[in-house]
């Protein structure tokens, strides 16, 4: 199953052809997701501005189980305009998963995921989409994907404060809460960005990342 989710992948990427996945030359990046469903931090190096590889963790609250991975993200397009870009990824991971839930009983497997990211920015509008397929054995096996939109309420300049009253819409269809909506505020600044928000689901949506 996982083999054809990556051909069918690659051939959208191909034919085709938050807080960014790649970011400039040499530049490192940390990021800190957390939300309803998982916690995870990511760090990764660009060697060029059309790739990057790093180390990735996530934890899953409700089935109990991490994964460990080495994750590519490969920005396949950008279209840069006078006053809008849009940009087009490929992020996939491979390690291995752990769990020690009811019937997993310390379980470890093979674990590899894949998605495409796209986003379309001005200094006033957002709009993105993100999905991804996971395979872990018998610990996991699920599709999810997440769209946002997103307005600037003032136009900061360069080295300001920079502010986003964003809407994020996430479906997972395994999951307890197949459909989630946060609207949520982020502030960036610099190197740095951070976003808060409380979903439909009643639970908190946590993020940062930062640049250096």
């Amino acid at each position: 199953m996982f083999r054809i989710v990556i051909l069918l992948t690659l051939f959208t990427a191909i034919s085709s052809v938050q807080a960014r996945p790649v970011s400039y030359p040499g530049g490192w990046t940390f990021m800190t997701m957390n939300d309803g469903d998982r916690y995870s931090g990511h760090i990764h190096y660009s060697p060029t501005a059309f790739y990057s590889v790093g180390y990735k963790t996530e934890y899953w609250r409700s089935n109990d189980y991490q994964i460990h991975a080495l994750q590519l993200n490969n920005l396949l397009k950008r279209w840069n305009k006078r006053h809008s870009q849009a940009n087009l990824y490929l992020k996939s991971g491979i390690g291995f998963a752990y769990s020690d839930k009811a019937q997993f009983d310390s379980e470890t497997a093979f674990a590899a995921y894949t998605g495409l990211a796209a986003d379309w920015e001005t200094r006033r509008y957002f709009v993105s989409y993100e999905n991804r397929f996971t395979e872990a054995g018998d610990i996991s096996d699920e599709f999810r994907q997440k769209a946002r939109i997103g307005i600037a309420p003032y136009i900061a300049e360069f080295g300001s404060l920079h502010t986003w009253l964003m809407l994020e819409a996430r479906h997972a269809p395994e999951a307890n809460d197949e459909l989630v909506v946060t609207p949520l505020i982020r502030l960036f600044k610099g190197p740095s960005l951070g976003e808060a928000g409380i979903g439909s689901n009643g639970k908190i949506l946590f993020n940062f990342v930062h640049r250096f």
